[in-house]
């Protein structure tokens, strides 16, 4: 069965997150997925103040940037997370976006040697292990956490590059992939990450999520607007990266996008929609129940 979702965008402001939290959480959908982009709205911040104003929404974030967090300190604001909304926070981390990396002097001289580190000791530490590593760029002396969650929470790679595609499928639990990916995209994406989950031996044959965003826009303007993100981020096409029209359109072009490989398809409103609370709703109501 295919996961829906949709996005919060943290181009808008987060005193708008709530309104939108509750109306995901009143409607039934499955997950809202959030952003940390830099310099816009903080991670941990916003997917804490989400998971409180709502009962069952599972609330993820795609992704935190590796290089902005100690190790240590991820994994108890993860730990912390779970233990307070047990199964419904769903944490991405990768490399975050290389020149915001370097604006704020983190930026790795190898990013796949760091988030092959980080993710190895983060998976550790919410496992309830006591790490001891030192690595190019992770040390930790005997670190363990004190309230770690009960059952070590899934942790998601976020990853577009074959190497990173192929460490996501080898450490992690789940794969993130990028805003708009295709689904003959997301059909290369997963051999890639089959091919890392090869390397893994153990638990390799457990479930592996492919979580994958795509435009999505209704309404009397819906093409306008997704032809101003077909431009705002450089693509030939729109159409095999976005879905729009009926409920029944979408659910079918949907079904693209999970016969490809993806578990988790999460629908990414323009920026300028018109109403996002009745978007969320609309999804939730009349799209989720044609998905299969």
């Amino acid at each position: 069965m295919t996961t829906l979702g949709a996005v919060y965008l943290p181009y808008l402001p987060p005193e708008r997150l709530r309104s939108v939290a509750q109306a995901a959480d009143e409607a039934g959908l499955e997950e809202l997925w959030l952003w940390e982009d830099c310099f816009l709205e903080g991670g941990i911040a916003t997917m804490s103040a989400a998971l409180a104003w709502t009962e069952r929404l599972r609330v993820g974030m795609g992704l935190l940037p590796v290089p902005l967090r100690n190790v240590a300190l991820a994994a108890m604001e993860v730990a912390t997370l779970d233990r307070l909304f047990p199964g419904r926070a769903l944490v991405g981390i990768g490399h975050g976006v290389q020149d915001w990396m370097g604006q704020v002097g983190a930026r790795a001289e190898s990013p796949v040697t760091l988030l092959r580190e980080y993710g190895t000791a983060l998976r550790a530490l919410l496992g309830g292990d006591r790490v001891t590593t030192k690595g190019r760029y992770v040390s930790l002396d005997g670190v363990a956490l004190d309230w770690p969650p009960n059952t070590r929470p899934p942790l998601f790679v976020g990853a577009v590059g074959p190497r990173s595609l192929r460490l996501a499928g080898e450490i992690a639990d789940g794969t993130l992939l990028t805003g708009g990916t295709s689904p003959d995209e997301v059909r290369r994406a997963k051999a890639l990450v089959d091919e890392g989950r090869a390397r893994r031996g153990e638990g390799a044959g457990d479930p592996h999520p492919i979580v994958v965003s795509i435009h999505a826009a209704t309404g009397p303007d819906a093409a306008a607007r997704l032809e101003a993100e077909r431009v705002k981020w450089g693509y030939e096409s729109i159409a095999e990266r976005s879905v729009t029209g009926t409920p029944q359109q979408m659910a079918d072009a949907i079904a693209a996008w999970a016969e490809a490989g993806a578990t988790t398809v999460v629908l990414q409103p323009t920026p300028d929609d018109p109403d996002l609370e009745s978007f969320i709703r609309f999804i939730a109501q009349e799209v989720r129940p044609l998905v299969p």
